[in-house]
C-alpha cells in the first residue's frame, strides 16, 4: 500500500443536520444559476414527454410494476426463483402462488411498451388459468383451462426471458459486444458488467475472476490501442468493464480484511493490468457502508502499483447517499496526486438503500451511513458533483444518473467551468433506462459523451440487478416514475432538493427512525460497526489489554476453584464453590430482604435495572474480555450477547412499568372497595448456562428482580467470572445487596437450592433432562408450595429448504445457524432438509462456504468459530462424529487447528431420516436430509415427532407451502428467509415447545407474568352503618 498518503478514515455516521449545512453551501450557486437549471431541466422533461416511444423498456416496467405494488412484489418473486427451479411440480407452485391473487390485467391496458405488454400478456395468462374465477371473459377461460398448467409454465417462462432479453444487453460478453454496435456507432459508449453477486466460495470467486478475464479481452478486441498519439481519447472511447470486489473474494468483509488484502488485491491488479494492456477503464463498483474503508485500501494498494503508471483507466463508483461521499472524492484526489495519475469516478444514487437502514437498525448504529431523505441525497450529488468537476485534474468524473434535473445542473456547472466539449467528463445511463433524455442531450451539440451501463449474463443472475434497479428507480417519489405520468407538474419534477430541505427537522425522515428509537420509549442498545476502523481498532486494543490482564492479574485463594481458558487452557480467574450451608444461607438472606423489596415501588425496581443497562453499556470493552477469555466467545458473538443483555434490562423495565400496576381500585357495587394489587412471589432461583452466561444469566435475574422479587443466582461452572462481573454491575446501579445472592457451584449445589422449601419459583435453561429433575424435586417437596418454573431447554432444530430458495441465501443462513458461535446454541440448526432437485448444488455452495470459515482464538477479530466450552463437550462432539463417519455419509470435516484448546472442526453428514440421531448435538455438526416435494407433510411430521419444538427455519418463495408449514409445525420460534439464531429481545421472544421448554418466552410480554403474585383486598365500607356515598348522591335536581 502506497506510503504517500493515509488511508481513508472518516465519520462512519455523522449527523444529518450537520451535513446539510455543508451540502447547502457547497451547492450555492446564487439563484440566476439555479434559474438557468430549471430553464434547461425544464426543457427537457416537456422534450422527453412530447416524444413518442422515447422511454426505455426498462423505464416502463418500473413504472408498471414497482415495489410499490402486490404485483411488483409477485413478480419479483418469479423473476428471482422460476428460471432457476429444477422440477416442473414446483414450477407449479411458484407461478399458482404468485401470479394466482394478483391483477395483471390493469398494467397492460396501461402501458403501451413491447416490454411491458408482453410480460403481462403472459402473466394474465397465468393467472387466468390459476384463478379463473377472477376473470370475466369466461369463453376464453374455457379455452385457457384447457390448455393446462404446462402451458401457463411455459408462457410465464417466456415472458421472463423476454424480460431478460431486454434487461441485460447479452447472455454472454460476446454477444453483448455485438449488440452494442449499434449505439455506438451513434457515439455511445459501454461499460460491462457482468452480471453475479457475492462469492459464496473460493470455487465462486474464481468463476467471477475467469468471468472478467474473459471478459476484458473480448471488449479489448475492439479497443483503440494506445497509439502513443492520443492515448487518453481511445481511453475514454473505448468501453470498460465493472467488477464487484465481493465476487472475487468470498470473505469481502471488514473482519477478513487482512486475509482480502493479501489475497484480493493480486487478483483485481491482474484483472487491472489487462485492462490496461488494452488500453480499456476497469471500475470497482459501489458496494456496502461497511466494506468502503475495505474497498479504499484495495484501491490503494492497486492504484498504487508502480505496472499501472501511465494509464488512466481505473476507476470507482462513488454513491451520493453515503454521508462520507465527499471525503471518499477528496481521498481520491490526493490519491491521483501523490501517484501523479488520474482516476475515473462514477457518480451514482446508491443502489443499497433499504439494506443500509435495515443493517443499521439491527447493529445498533449510532446513525445511519446513509441519508433517510430522497431530497437529501438528491442534494449530496449535487454537491459531490461539483467536488469531482473541480478536481477535474485528477478525476474524470462519470455522472451516472436519468433524472433531468440533475443533467441540466451539471450541464450549467461545467459550462460555468469552462468544461464542456473537452471530454473532462461524461454522462452514464443504464442499459434500458434514460434511452430519451440523452438522445435529446446529445441533440444539444454539447459534445458531452454518454456511456450505457450495460449488464450482461443469463437470466438466473438478474434480480439482485432488478431490484437494485427498481430501489433507486422504482419508487413513486423517484425522478423516473414521475416523469412518465404527465399530470405530474414539471415545477415539482424540477424542484430544487435545497426548497425541501430548508427547516432542520427536514432533513431527516420522519418515519424511519434512529437505530436508538426502533423501539419506542425503549431506548436501543448500542452496537459496533465492523466497518468503522477507528472504532474497531480501539475495540480490539482495549480486548486484548484486558485479556493479558485477567491471566495475570490473579491471586488465588487456597479454597478457590480456577478457571481455564477454553481457548488455551490458561487460567483466567478464579472463585470459591459454596458450601452447602452457604447455599442454604443464601436462600434465607434473601427472604429476609424480599419484604423491603417487594414493598420497593415499581418505578423505582425499574429504574435501577434501567440503570444497570447505561452501566453494562458504558463496560463494553471489559465485558467482551470477559465472555472471550472465559466463555471462547468470538468479537460478534460477545457483541451479540452483551447488546442482548442490555436489551433484557430495558425491556423488562419497560413491562414491569406498564404492566404492573399499583394498588387500585375495582369496579363493584356500592358500599364496598375492592382493591387490587400484583406484588412479588417470594425468593426465584436462577440457574443459568455457560453458552449464555451473561445474557440468559442476567435476563433472568432482572425479571425476577424487577417484578418484586429476590433472588438467588446460580451461575454455570465453567462460566462463573462473568457472573460475578454483571453482580458487581447491579450493586454499582443501585441494587440492594441483600436482595441478590450470587452462590457459585457445581449441579450439587444447584439441587440443594431448589429443594429449599422457602423458595417461590425457579427459573433454569440447560438440558431437557435436568429441567425435567428440577421439575420433579419443586414437585415432591413436602409441605412446600406448589412455585412457578420457567425452563427453557434444547432442541432438534431443523431447517427446511425448497426449490424455491435462493441458494446464495440459504447458504449464508446455513453456515450462520449451524456453525456460528461453535454450534453452541440452543437455536442452532442441527438438520437440514433440502429438495432433492436442488440438494447437489445447494450442498457444494453451503461446504464451500464452510471452508471459509476461520477457526481459532476469539480475540482475533477475524475468527468465526471458537472453541466448545470444555474438554467433555469436545469429547462428546467427537464420538458422535466417529460414531457418523463410519456408519453415515460424511460430506464435510474441517481441519482442526492445532493449538491447546477445545476446538472442533466444523462437519456436515448426510441422513436419511431425524430419528438417525438419538439426541441432540451441541457443537458445529450439521446434518442434511434430502426430501421430494411432496413430502412436506412426512417433514412436519418427522419434526414434530422428535417431541421438541425451539426453532425452525424455513427458505422458499411459495407463501402458501411457508403458511401450511407454520400451522402445522409444533414449534416456538419459526424462522422464514432467514437464519434462525439470534432472537431479539421484545422482537422474537425466544422459547419452545414440548420438550423444549415451559414458557413463557423469554423477552415476550407474559414473562414476568410467571414472577408476579395477585392480592384482591376487598372492604365492607358500608359495615359501619350506611353507604355514605350512596346517600350523599341521593337527592333529585
Amino acid at each position: 500500500m502506497s506510503d504517500q498518503i493515509k488511508p481513508f478514515q472518516a465519520d462512519y455516521a455523522p449527523d444529518d443536520a450537520n451535513i446539510a449545512k455543508i451540502l447547502w453551501q457547497i451547492t450555492d450557486m446564487g439563484k440566476a444559476f439555479d434559474d438557468r437549471v430549471f430553464i434547461r431541466g425544464a426543457k427537457l422533461v416537456n422534450d422527453i414527454r412530447k416524444g413518442a416511444n422515447r422511454f426505455g423498456n426498462l423505464e416502463d416496467f418500473l413504472r408498471e410494476y414497482g415495489l410499490s405494488t402486490k404485483e411488483g412484489l409477485a413478480l419479483m418473486c418469479l423473476a428471482e426463483a422460476l428460471l432457476r427451479v429444477p422440477d416442473a411440480e414446483t414450477m407449479d407452485k411458484l407461478i399458482e402462488d404468485k401470479l394466482g391473487r394478483q391483477n395483471w390485467h390493469s398494467a397492460h391496458n396501461e402501458s403501451s411498451s413491447a416490454l411491458v405488454s408482453v410480460s403481462t400478456w403472459a402473466l394474465a395468462l397465468g393467472s387466468k388459468i390459476v384463478a379463473p374465477e377472477d376473470t370475466p371473459h369466461a369463453i376464453m377461460n374455457g379455452v385457457i383451462k384447457r390448455l393446462g398448467m404446462s402451458s401457463v409454465r411455459v408462457a410465464t417462462k417466456q415472458a421472463m426471458r423476454y424480460m431478460g432479453h431486454h434487461f441485460v444487453l447479452g447472455q454472454n460478453i460476446k454477444a453483448a459486444v455485438s449488440r452494442a454496435k449499434t449505439l455506438e456507432k451513434k457515439g455511445y459508449r459501454y461499460s460491462y458488467d457482468m452480471l453475479g453477486e457475492g462469492a459464496r466460495t473460493q470455487a465462486d470467486a474464481d468463476k467471477y475472476f475467469d468471468s472478467y478475464k474473459h471478459a476484458i479481452l473480448e471488449i479489448g478486441k475492439n479497443a483503440i490501442l494506445d497509439d502513443g498519439s492520443n492515448a487518453t481519447a481511445g481511453l475514454h472511447k473505448n468501453a470498460g468493464i465493472s467488477i464487484k470486489l465481493s465476487a472475487l473474494h468470498p470473505r469481502y468483509e471488514a473482519r477478513q480484511s487482512q486475509t482480502v488484502l493479501a489475497e484480493l488485491c493480486p487478483k483485481v491488479l491482474e484483472l487491472a493490468q489487462l485492462a490496461k494492456s488494452y488500453n480499456l477503464n476497469l471500475t470497482l463498483d459501489a458496494e456496502e457502508a461497511d466494506r468502503l474503508e475495505l474497498s479504499l485500501d484495495v484501491i490503494q494498494s492497486v492504484f498504487s502499483h508502480a505496472s499501472l503508471r501511465g494509464w488512466d483507466g481505473f476507476g470507482l463508483a462513488i454513491q451520493a447517499y453515503s454521508k462520507r461521499a465527499n471525503q471518499v472524492i477528496e481521498w481520491v484526489a490526493d490519491l491521483c496526486k501523490a501517484n501523479d495519475a488520474k482516476m475515473m469516478v462514477r457518480l451514482v444514487k446508491g443502489a443499497y438503500w433499504d439494506a443500509e437502514i435495515k443493517h443499521a437498525q439491527i447493529e445498533g448504529a449510532r446513525d445511519f451511513p446513509v441519508y433517510s431523505r430522497k431530497p437529501m441525497t438528491d442534494l449530496a450529488y449535487m454537491a459531490a458533483a461539483k467536488i469531482l468537476l473541480e478536481n477535474s485534474r485528477h478525476i474524470y468524473p462519470q455522472f451516472a444518473t436519468h433524472n433531468a434535473a440533475t443533467v441540466a445542473y451539471i450541464i450549467e456547472l461545467a459550462q460555468d467551468m469552462q468544461l464542456l466539449g473537452v471530454d473532462k467528463f461524461e454522462f452514464q445511463r443504464l442499459h434500458g433506462m434514460g434511452d430519451a433524455l440523452y438522445e435529446l442531450v446529445s441533440e444539444q451539440d454539447l459534445n458531452i459523451p454518454c456511456r450505457i451501463y450495460a449488464p450482461v449474463g443469463g437470466h438466473r443472475d438478474l434480480l439482485a440487478y432488478l431490484v437494485r434497479r427498481l430501489l433507486e428507480n422504482g419508487a413513486n417519489s423517484s425522478f423516473v416514475h414521475a416523469i412518465g405520468d404527465v399530470n405530474y407538474p414539471v415545477e415539482k419534477l424540477m424542484k430544487n432538493p435545497k426548497a425541501m430541505l430548508e427547516k432542520p427537522e427536514l432533513v431527516r425522515h420522519a418515519n424511519i427512525k434512529l437505530p436508538k428509537d426502533i423501539y419506542g420509549q425503549r431506548k436501543n442498545s448500542t452496537g459496533l460497526e465492523f466497518g468503522d476502523r477507528e472504532e474497531l481498532t480501539g475495540l480490539m486494543m482495549q480486548v486484548s489489554e484486558q485479556i493479558v490482564q485477567m491471566k495475570v492479574g490473579n491471586t488465588l485463594n487456597a479454597k478457590a476453584i480456577n478457571i481455564y481458558s477454553p481457548t488455551d487452557g490458561d487460567v483466567v480467574g478464579a472463585v470459591v464453590f459454596a458450601t452447602e450451608a452457604e447455599a442454604k444461607q443464601a436462600v434465607v438472606n434473601a427472604n429476609e430482604a424480599y419484604h423491603d423489596w417487594s414493598k420497593t415501588p415499581v418505578v423505582e425496581r425499574a429504574s435501577i435495572i434501567d440503570n444497570l443497562a447505561d452501566v453494562l453499556e458504558a463496560e463494553r470493552d471489559i465485558t467482551l474480555a470477559i465472555l472471550c477469555a472465559e466463555g471462547g466467545k468470538t468479537i460478534d458473538d460477545g457483541i451479540a450477547e452483551w447488546r442482548e443483555a442490555i436489551d433484557f434490562c430495558r425491556y423488562y423495565a419497560q413491562q414491569a412499568r406498564q404492566n404492573m400496576c399499583e394498588a387500585h381500585a375495582n369496579e363493584g357495587p356500592v358500599g364496598e372497595e375492592n382493591i387490587y394489587n400484583q406484588t412479588g412471589r417470594g425468593v426465584f432461583i436462577c440457574i443459568s448456562p455457560w453458552n449464555f452466561p451473561l445474557a440468559i444469566f442476567l435476563g433472568q435475574v432482572a425479571a425476577a428482580l424487577v417484578t418484586g422479587n429476590c433472588v438467588v443466582a446460580k451461575p454455570a461452572e465453567s462460566t462463573p467470572l462473568i457472573a460475578q462481573f454483571i453482580v458487581d454491575l447491579m450493586f454499582k446501579a443501585g441494587l440492594p445487596q441483600n436482595v441478590l445472592q450470587l452462590v457459585n457451584g457445581a449441579g450439587d449445589i444447584g439441587n440443594i437450592l431448589v429443594k429449599q422449601p422457602s423458595i417461590a419459583g425457579a427459573v433454569f435453561t440447560g438440558s431437557t433432562a435436568t429441567a425435567q429433575k428440577i421439575n420433579y424435586q419443586l414437585a415432591t417437596k413436602q409441605n412446600a408450595p406448589i412455585v412457578p418454573f420457567i425452563a427453557e431447554t434444547g432442541g432438534m432444530n431443523a431447517m427446511i429448504v425448497d426449490a424455491t430458495a435462493l441458494p446464495e441465501q440459504v447458504t449464508d443462513d446455513v453456515i450462520n445457524s449451524a456453525f456460528k458461535s461453535a454450534g453452541q446454541r440452543c437455536s442452532a440448526l442441527r438438520v437440514l432438509y433440502i429438495q432433492d432437485d436442488i440438494a447437489d448444488k445447494q450442498i457444494e455452495m453451503i461446504i464451500g462456504a464452510a471452508e471459509q470459515l476461520k477457526m481459532g482464538d476469539p480475540a482475533r477479530v477475524d475468527t468465526d468459530i471458537g472453541p466448545v466450552i470444555n474438554a467433555a463437550a469436545k469429547d462428546a462432539l467427537m464420538v458422535h462424529i466417529a460414531n457418523f463417519s463410519d456408519s453415515k455419509t460424511l460430506l464435510y470435516a474441517g481441519v482442526n487447528v492445532e493449538r491447546h484448546g477445545h476446538f472442533v472442526a466444523p462437519h456436515i453428514f448426510e441422513i436419511q431420516t431425524m430419528a438417525d440421531l438419538k439426541a441432540e448435538v451441541f457443537g458445529p455438526v450439521l446434518h442434511i436430509i434430502r426430501f421430494k416435494s411432496d413430502e412436506i407433510d412426512k417433514i412436519i411430521t418427522e419434526i414434530n415427532a422428535t417431541g421438541f419444538g425451539l426453532t425452525l427455519g424455513i427458505h422458499s418463495r411459495l407463501d402458501t407451502q411457508v403458511q401450511h408449514i407454520i400451522d402445522h409445525a409444533r414449534v416456538g420460534n419459526i424462522y422464514v428467509n432467514r437464519n434462525m439464531v439470534g432472537a431479539v429481545v421484545g422482537v422474537q421472544p425466544f422459547g419452545g415447545m414440548g420438550l423444549s421448554g415451559t414458557g413463557p418466552k423469554a423477552g415476550g410480554r407474559l414473562y414476568l407474568n410467571r414472577f408476579i403474585g395477585e392480592q384482591v383486598v376487598s372492604y365492607n365500607t358500608a359495615a359501619a352503618g350506611g353507604i355514605a356515598s350512596l346517600i350523599a348522591n341521593s337527592g333529585e335536581d
